[in-house]
């Protein structure tokens, strides 16, 4: 038999092929087709990447594609859309780009079909003409699409939404909402396609009042909500920043899928609500409904939030590890809740783990190791990103940067800063300026960081003059600090947290007669300090602690302990550095109050409700005082136990009267 015999006996073969049953079965075949030169057939190679993708080998597809000389649209779209299925939504973006780049959007070919359309008489088919206006609007030519709009005699509702898709399309979303705007003025009912659309334009720019307008004329005109409008309205509502008006959406649903539960619980969880997050989950739960992807990213984002290590575990549960490794985005969601609740050894298991290493998950261990004070690790994973050929980004060179700010090594963040625009061609962003800021600040190069705030491209911020205020509480630069002040009160007058930090500035410096005037100013009007609070997670449970906490049911117990370990604290020379505190209060009080501050409060809970062996792990939402600091350090040696805290800034991993940060915070 002849090759080309046998290569027709294979095509043949292979063309009844129903599917296959392993991806070991489709190599094999990919293996017959290379042999026998059936490699550039653009109809088996589409099946082959159809079956490819199903089983989750994006890797393997992309490589197949590439090696293809001429994909013809068939196998580009197939291609987009399988990565669309496997999440891969960097992937999905670059090839369609890609895609209109080889021409196969080709506008010249729309050109000749446009004039095809003229010459036969069909100029003024509403049908004919809302498709070359999708064809203009697909290929990003607006001006011919809406020309091609304008002369449509009657518009119906498919044109119109056309023109909104493709505004929408080319990023154009205040054109989408003002398009919207006429085609309800025409009289035209528009439908729960056009909503979808017209709401996810309000959600691109933040136009809550535009989206409320649309919500308030769809109950106007007696316009039901299906699901997929509905699950719209909730996301528009929530990443416009009006989580009750989401909530009270979601609510009004009658009967919710999968994706109307994934939205709300995410945008709880990005929100800053990620106890309300979970609680949602656990009620998703008794529904029995299985969390899909973005469910699950919503669950462990709150569990980091949290520090819920326990919880987060458990949720990963649900779903088989091999989704995890094979999953970019779930993959860095359970890297991002390891790291974040102090575990970064399971972090790292998840890393190694990971079967497609995308920019993606190299940033999320790259962050975690630096927030947990792994800096060395950190540069030698740097070294290795390059080696993969995978392109730095921001995000890279802020976790980089991150790093040398908790391990204060200014020298190293100067060089990395420096690299990004003569090494890597990237611009830095606000971002990175303002990780410079708070590196340089809080190496007692003050005067360094405020000539880089006055000189860097863009206009300063609150975070800026905010980040070289902590560098002058660290160093108490007081004469700075209330220049500084003056900055951010112009900037954000109703921000209480600058009249507090000056005011921590001048009770560590002894001037209370001046922290009382700023206290003063702030009562006359009407702030109020953010309370200092605390989350501990035992059996499975999150407990919460305020300063002066009398809340939880263990409270006696709890309060016994404290004052056990004050006893071992004083007999160890443990001596309560009243500076920390903001009132200028006789000194016992001072004493009594520093004893009650919510990380105190949630180790003293956990040393009661948890076995000798296990680790303590707490999250506070503010900095750690100095005072409560010292005090852990000791604690962690009296007790025999290592204690995690992550506050607002990093990670304190407390053992033997030592902690990670080496005192720089």
């Amino acid at each position: 038999m002849t090759t080309f015999s046998k290569a027709l006996e294979i095509k043949k073969a292979f063309l009844q092929l129903q599917g296959f049953n392993s991806f070991k079965h489709l190599e094999h075949f990919h293996a017959h087709l290379l042999r026998f030169g059936l490699n550039q057939d653009n109809y088996l190679l589409n099946f082959i990447l159809r079956h490819a993708l199903h089983f989750g080998h994006t890797h393997y597809t992309r490589l197949l594609f590439h090696q293809t000389t001429q994909p013809n649209i068939y196998l580009w779209n197939r291609l987009i859309r399988g990565f669309v299925s496997n999440d891969c939504f960097h992937d999905a973006i670059h090839y369609h780009a890609l895609m209109r780049t080889q021409g196969l959007l080709d506008v010249q070919l729309g050109l000749k079909i446009h004039t095809l359309v003229v010459k036969s008489g069909f100029d003024y088919d509403v049908y004919v003409k809302t498709s070359l206006l999708c064809l203009y609007a697909h290929c990003g030519y607006l001006g011919h699409a809406h020309k091609v709009f304008d002369e449509i005699p009657e518009k119906n509702i498919v044109s119109w939404t056309a023109i909104i898709s493709g505004y929408i399309g080319v990023g154009q979303y205040r054109e989408a909402i003002d398009m919207f705007r006429m085609l309800v003025e025409m009289g035209l009912s528009p439908d729960g396609f056009t909503i979808v659309r017209v709401l996810f334009a309000c959600t691109q720019l933040g136009d809550l009042r535009s989206g409320e307008w649309i919500d308030g004329y769809m109950t106007e005109i007696g316009m039901g909500r299906n699901v997929f409008v509905a699950t719209s309205l909730v996301d528009m509502y929530a990443k416009c920043g009006n989580m009750e008006k989401a909530r009270c959406v979601f609510d009004g649903i009658v009967e919710k899928d999968i994706v109307t539960w994934s939205t709300m619980i995410q945008t709880y969880a990005l929100n800053g609500f990620p106890k309300e997050a979970l609680d949602l989950f656990f009620q998703m739960q008794r529904e029995n409904l299985k969390p899909d992807c973005y469910a699950m990213v919503g669950v462990l984002s709150a569990c980091a939030r949290l520090g819920a290590l326990e919880l987060g575990d458990w949720a990963s549960g649900m779903m088989d590890r091999s989704e995890f490794l094979s999953n970019p985005v779930l993959g860095t969601a359970l890297i991002d809740m390891y790291a974040k609740c102090g575990s970064m050894a399971q972090a790292w298991e998840v890393f190694r783990g990971m079967k497609e290493k995308d920019r993606v998950v190299w940033n999320a261990i790259i962050s975690g190791l630096a927030m947990n004070g792994h800096v060395k690790a950190v540069f030698g994973l740097f070294g290795q990103i390059e080696k993969t050929r995978i392109q730095p980004d921001g995000n890279t060179f802020i976790g980089l940067l991150c790093g040398c700010t908790h391990a204060g090594l200014f020298d190293d963040g100067r060089q990395y800063f420096n690299s990004m625009n003569r090494v890597f061609s990237l611009t830095p962003t606000i971002e990175h300026y303002g990780c410079m800021v708070d590196l340089l600040g809080r190496a007692g190069l003050l005067d360094e960081s405020h000539q880089l705030i006055k000189s860097m491209p863009m206009e300063a911020n609150s975070i800026f003059w905010g980040a070289l205020l902590s560098g002058c509480r660290l160093h108490r630069d007081t004469a700075l600090a209330e220049y500084i002040l003056k900055k951010l009160i112009e900037l954000e007058p109703w921000n209480s947290g600058n009249y507090v930090l000056l005011s921590n500035i001048y009770s560590t410096s002894r001037r209370w007669d001046e922290a009382a005037k700023l206290r003063s100013s702030m009562n006359a009007k009407r702030m109020k300090k953010i309370p200092g609070c605390s989350w501990i997670e035992v059996d499975g449970v999150v407990h919460e602690f305020l300063v002066g906490d009398k809340s939880h049911p263990l409270s006696e117990k709890i309060y016994a302990k404290l004052d056990e370990l004050a006893k071992e604290l004083k007999a160890a020379g443990y001596v309560p550095s009243t500076d920390f505190v903001l009132f200028d209060i006789e000194e016992e009080e001072k004493e009594h109050f520093l004893g009650c501050h919510s990380e105190k409060l949630a180790i003293a809970f956990g040393l009661i409700s948890t076995s000798p062996k296990d680790v303590i792990r707490v999250v506070k939402n503010l900095r750690v005082c100095g005072d409560c600091h010292e005090a852990i350090k000791l604690i962690s040696n009296i007790t025999g136990r290592e204690i995690i805290v992550r506050d607002n800034n990093r990670f304190h991993s407390f053992i033997d009267s030592s902690c990670s940060c080496r005192d720089y915070w």
